[in-house]
């Protein structure tokens, strides 16, 4: 069953803050920030994957500044607020391995073992890239699942399939964090030119290609450069 997918779009009101949160054997590291919509006056929160304190499970990320795709025209047409995308199986819903998105976005690169501070890549860029959506009001689409409990917020803002153990998905029960075909997560900032600046993460330790449940299947890798779309259509 899917979870609650989707992207809002909000405009980001506080200058982003990294912070650790302990998944199991390791240290995740997000960066924080407060989200408005128009129109409305509750504030949402956002917590977008930058890396791990575990060498053995790192991400790997693309960070586009000359992010060009049709998908643009369909967010920029969409009005302020969350988006749901719950049962989509086409874009705007984002699959990395199942449609064109990631194309002409460079390699993928790996991030180096967190420490807890700003300055490693890609904290140090994504950091930047906020704060200028912060100062200068730009309209920002961040996709991932709803927060299940407080106050309104979005998380999840990575690759949402090809993950083993307790997030496999079985196809029964709607338990959290699961894996999902058609629920990847992204960062994309509109600063009004022709070109938007997008992000993109997976974990190390997701494996593609994934089946229908968004599962891994055999023989299954990390995802390389050569996997963006290679599903498409399947």
């Amino acid at each position: 069953m899917a979870l609650n997918y989707g992207f809002v779009k909000c405009k980001i009101v506080s200058n982003p803050v990294l912070k650790p949160s302990r998944h199991k054997q390791e240290i995740q590291y997000h960066l924080h920030a407060s989200l408005s919509v128009e129109g409305s006056s509750e504030k949402w929160d956002t917590a977008i994957n930058v890396g791990t304190n575990d060498s053995d499970d790192l991400l790997r990320f693309k960070l586009a500044y000359d992010y060009h795709n049709p998908l643009l025209d369909t967010l920029k047409a969409t009005p302020a607020g969350f988006s749901d995308l719950t049962s989509a199986g086409a874009l705007p819903a984002l699959d990395f391995l199942r449609s064109n998105v990631l194309d002409e976005t460079g390699p993928w690169r790996d991030t180096d073992p967190m420490d807890g501070s700003d300055e490693p890549e890609p904290v140090a860029s994504l950091k930047r890239l906020l704060s200028k959506a912060h100062s200068t009001r730009a309209d920002v689409y961040i996709f991932g699942r709803t927060y299940t409990s407080g106050s309104p917020g979005i998380h999840d803002v990575h690759m949402n399939q090809g993950s083993s153990g307790s997030f496999l998905n079985n196809g029964r029960d709607d338990h959290n964090d699961h894996n999902e075909n058609w629920q990847d997560g992204a960062v994309i900032v509109d600063f009004g030119e022709p070109e938007c600046t997008a992000y993109f993460t997976a974990f190390t330790q997701q494996a593609v290609p994934t089946d229908n449940l968004g599962n891994p299947d055999k023989p299954s890798h990390p995802i390389q450069d050569s996997d963006n779309g290679s599903l498409a259509g399947s």
